[in-house]
């Protein structure tokens, strides 16, 4: 099993930045991709970024493109997503998984494990 814990959510105003950590723990061995995903109230989950866990390869949605940088540290095990020019449009609970298989890194019913979430709000 693998454990994932988020953190750096919060309160911010529009255009603010903000950084989200998801540290994993457990069996990192068998994780092929860990990707962030968000949800807000009355909407479905939807993808947001993904990144390899070798970190070669990143993916990303097109409402988030050249605003999110998705990266991860081998060291500590931890992926992050560095949000900037926040807008209220991304406010949700964020959540971090991870997968063992390869494909499909878009889809959530794909990944294995999930975080708790981390809510970040974003006021104008």
């Amino acid at each position: 099993q693998v454990q994932l814990v988020e953190s750096g959510g919060g309160l911010v105003l529009a255009g603010d930045s903000l950084k989200l950590s998801c540290a994993a723990s457990g069996r990192t061995i068998s994780i092929a991709y860990m990707g962030w995903f968000r949800q807000a109230p009355g909407k479905e989950r939807e993808f947001v970024s993904a990144i390899s866990w070798s970190g070669s390869r990143t993916f990303y949605a097109d409402s988030v493109k050249g605003r999110f940088t998705i990266s991860r540290d081998d060291a500590k095990n931890t992926a992050y997503l560095q949000m900037i020019s926040l807008s209220p449009q991304d406010t949700a609970v964020y959540y971090c998984a991870v997968r063992s298989g390869y494909g499909y890194v878009t889809q959530p019913m794909r990944y294995d494990y999930w975080g708790q979430g981390t809510q970040v709000t974003v006021s104008s």
